[in-house]
C-alpha cells in the first residue's frame, strides 16, 4: 500500500539513515513538520553491527534505523518509503517528486542520502564487502584484529589506510595492484612499520568455503590473507538536485564525490542543507548523526527567522496587503502544528 504524503511540510528529509533520523528527531521535537523519504537501502546494510557509536557499539544496523524511525514518529514527524526522483524550486520552497510520481512540497530541504561505495572491478570482492572485505579501520579494526590484512591500493589514501590498519595487526601486507608504486617517502614509512609490499595486479579474490583465503595476482600468485580491506571511490547519491544546479564535485581528498556545505551543512542552493556521508565522505555513524541534528537546528533556526520577518511585518502594517499575506501564513502554519 503506498504511504500518503500531506501536501507540505516545513522540511522533507531526503534519506533515512542516522543523519536523516538524528535531523529529522531534532525537528519533530521542535515541532515542525516533517517528513523522511527513506529509499531503505542503508550504506552499512552488510555489515553485523554498527562499531564506536557510544551506548549502541555493536547494535546490529537495522535495528538502530528501526529504533531511530520510532523516536521520530514520536513526536509526529513521518517516515515514508520511496526515493526522490526530482527538486524543483517552487516560489520560496521546492516542489519535490519521488519515483512513483507522489508530490510533496517543503519549505526547507534536508539532503541526508549517502553515498555509493565504488568497488575495484575484480571476481569475489564485492560478495565479501561488508563480512571480510571492509574499508574502515576504526569501524571494523577490532572484529579483525591480529589476523593477516591485506590493503588493496586503490587510490592516494591507501598507503595512510595500510598504516591505519597496521594499529590492530602486526601481520599487514601493502597490495600495489594497478597503483603507482610507494614514493620513498612512503615506502621507508611501510618498511619501518613492517609492512610488507607486493607488487603486481590483482586479479581476483580466492574464498575458501565462506572466508577470504587470499588474492591471487595475474601471474598466478596466491597471496594468502584472511582479510581485505580496500579504500572506495565514494560518491554522494545527489543526482535528483540537478534541477536545482546543485552537483557532486570532487572531494579534496580525492577519495570521490561530495556536496559541499558550510560545518552547519548549508549549501550554496538557499534552502537546503546537506549532513552525513553525501558531504562528509569519511563520516561514521555518530558523526552524521551529529552532523544531522546540527543541520537541523540550523533549518529550524532559518525558518523560525523567517516567520519573525513576516510576524514583523504584520504587527507594522495590520491592514496591508503583505502582512495579511504574512498573517494567513503564519496561521496556516500554526494550525499545522496543532498549536
Amino acid at each position: 500500500m503506498t504511504e500518503q504524503l500531506t501536501d507540505g511540510y516545513d522540511v522533507v528529509v531526503v534519506g533515512g539513515g542516522a543523519a536523516g533520523l538524528s535531523g529529522a528527531l531534532m525537528l519533530a521535537r521542535a515541532r515542525r513538520s516533517v517528513v523522511v523519504i527513506d529509499a531503505g537501502a542503508p550504506r552499512n546494510a552488510p555489515a553485523d553491527g554498527v562499531h564506536g557509536l557510544l551506548a549502541r557499539d555493536g547494535m546490529p544496523p537495522a535495528e538502530l534505523l528501526e529504533r531511530g524511525r520510532a523516536e521520530v514518529r514520536q513526536y509526529g514527524g513521518r517516515v515514508v518509503t520511496g526515493t526522490v526522483d526530482t527538486v524543483t524550486r517552487a516560489g520560496d520552497g521546492f516542489a519535490v517528486t519521488l519515483g512513483d510520481g507522489r508530490p510533496v512540497r517543503a519549505r526547507r530541504l534536508l539532503v541526508a542520502t549517502g553515498l555509493v561505495d565504488e568497488l575495484p572491478d575484480l571476481p569475489g570482492l564485492r560478495e565479501r564487502w561488508g563480512r571480510d572485505v571492509v574499508h574502515c579501520p576504526y569501524c571494523h579494526g577490532w572484529e579483525v584484529r591480529d589476523r593477516a590484512i591485506g590493503v588493496l591500493a586503490t587510490g592516494p589514501m591507501s598507503v595512510h589506510q595500510a598504516l591505519l590498519f597496521r594499529q590492530w595487526s602486526d601481520d599487514v601486507t601493502y597490495l600495489a595492484h594497478t597503483q603507482p608504486p610507494p614514493t620513498d617517502e612512503q615506502a621507508e614509512q611501510l618498511a619501518a612499520r613492517g609492512v610488507r609490499v607486493v607488487r603486481g595486479e590483482v586479479a581476483s579474490v580466492a574464498i575458501t568455503g565462506d572466508r577470504v583465503a587470499g588474492v591471487r595476482l595475474a601471474d598466478g600468485t596466491l597471496v594468502a590473507r584472511e582479510v581485505l580491506a580496500v579504500a572506495t571511490r565514494m560518491t554522494a547519491r545527489a543526482g535528483f538536485l540537478a534541477g536545482l544546479g546543485l552537483l557532486p564535485v570532487a572531494h579534496p581528498s580525492g577519495m570521490g564525490e561530495h556536496l559541499p556545505a558550510d560545518p552547519t551543512g548549508r549549501t550554496e542552493v538557499p534552502g537546503v542543507w546537506v549532513a552525513g556521508n553525501a558531504t562528509d565522505l569519511s563520516a561514521q555513524v555518530g558523526t552524521a548523526a551529529a552532523a544531522g541534528a546540527t543541520a537541523a537546528a540550523m533549518i529550524n533556526a532559518d525558518l523560525v527567522a523567517e516567520e519573525t520577518r513576516l510576524a514583523v511585518a504584520a504587527h507594522r502594517e495590520p491592514f496591508s496587503a503583505t502582512s495579511e499575506a504574512a498573517v494567513c501564513e503564519l496561521v496556516t502554519g500554526d494550525r499545522r502544528h496543532g498549536l
